[in-house]
């Protein structure tokens, strides 16, 4: 009996610890067309690579942007981004916590969350920042194809002919 007891807890044990070693992703994916204009509000406190890498995804895109210091309705953005992130000190440096969110006429449309802080023992937490920014920015912004949307008109038109 002692024996199912003690490894009862050595399993309780386990699983707590290896849940609290967890790192989380969220996405919540926005749809832009190429006539997307986005501003991103630039975050001084962050480090200079995160928005050169988020510039160089929206880029790689055909996405326009436009940096701006802050929010504010004469700025004339009907898109808009904010991003923070952070760095933390455990045997190296590494980012800790990455957060970008979109807003949609002043409205938040969609997010991107990774999230370390609980990584604790979990060696997964030693990141390269710059893929984990790209691969953020690419499943945060999805673009709505413009040939998709021609042939659904174009299919729509043809059935009503058609009938």
């Amino acid at each position: 009996m002692r024996v199912k007891l003690r490894s009862s807890f050595i399993i309780a044990l386990s699983f707590l610890s290896l849940s609290a070693c967890s790192i989380k992703q969220k996405i919540d994916p926005i749809e832009v067309t190429s006539a997307t204009e986005v501003c991103i509000v630039e975050n001084k406190d962050v480090r200079e690579g995160f928005l050169k890498e988020f510039e160089k995804v929206l880029q790689q895109k055909q996405i326009k942007y436009r940096l701006i210091q802050e929010l504010d309705a004469q700025n004339g953005c009907e898109w808009t981004a904010t991003y923070t992130a952070n760095w933390a000190w455990d045997l190296a440096l590494y980012m800790v916590y990455a957060e970008i969110k979109v807003f949609y006429q002043g409205r938040l449309d969609g997010e991107a969350i990774y999230d370390a802080r609980m990584g604790g023992a979990n060696m997964n937490k030693f990141i390269d920042a710059e893929p984990k920014i790209r691969e953020l920015v690419e499943q945060l912004i999805q673009q709505k194809q413009a040939n998709n949307q021609f042939r659904v008109i174009h299919s729509f038109t043809e059935h009503q002919v058609a009938i």
